[in-house]
């Protein structure tokens, strides 16, 4: 009898403890809505949070979301190789900070609106496409497509497009001629400048 039961108890710990019976893989929709959820939370209570308080809370959203490391080299392009490694690591800390702040300005109060999601694609890289509408009380409704790719086997947003405008083809083209033609310290600046920014708004 005790001999069965312990291998009951060993087997099911085996069992427990396999990958095969590891959690379901968050898809990439659940990642976006998780994300939206969190936006929306932040949102309803923006307002007794401050911009410090929102920035706070959706901090681990964002980190966990977005892929920042990856879109601060895409940012950058080729000339993130030209970076020392203390520059890329300066690099990522502070768009990470700008990354965060942005939601936090952008995202302080509530006043009725939802997301809803609309499609899926796959791209020809492995990537996959979510398609969504932020919709706002009165106003024309906002399409959000989040371009996800896999990272340590979970998915992560690389890229925003809202309304047809890609929120990383905006920031390549400034970053990358600020990197150009004043250096990197003077793109620091001008990302922390864009931080106090909307911490002061």
């Amino acid at each position: 009898m005790f001999k069965k039961l312990y291998f009951g108890l060993s087997l099911l710990m085996l069992v427990c403890l396999s990958p095969l019976a590891s959690a379901e893989e968050i898809s990439a929709r659940q990642v976006v809505d998780e994300f939206q959820n969190q936006l929306l939370s932040v949102m309803k209570a923006g307002k007794e949070l401050g911009f410090q308080g929102r920035y706070d809370r959706l901090d681990v959203a964002v980190k966990k979301s977005h892929d920042l490391p990856k879109i601060a080299r895409i940012v950058v392009g080729k000339q993130w190789e030209e970076l020392t490694t203390e520059q890329q690591n300066k690099l990522e800390s502070v768009f990470s900070k700008l990354s965060v702040s942005a939601y936090a300005h952008n995202f302080k109060d509530y006043s009725g609106e939802s997301f809803t999601f609309a499609s899926e694609e796959e791209t020809g890289r492995g990537g996959v496409v979510i398609h969504t509408n932020l919709h706002i009380p009165g106003e024309k409704d906002v399409k959000f497509d989040y371009m996800m790719k896999k990272k340590d086997d979970g998915w992560q947003i690389i890229n925003i497009i809202a309304d047809g405008v890609s929120d990383l083809a905006l920031k390549r083209s400034d970053y990358t001629s600020v990197l150009s033609r004043d250096g990197f310290d003077a793109l620091i600046v001008k990302i922390t400048e864009k931080i106090e920014s909307y911490a002061k708004q």
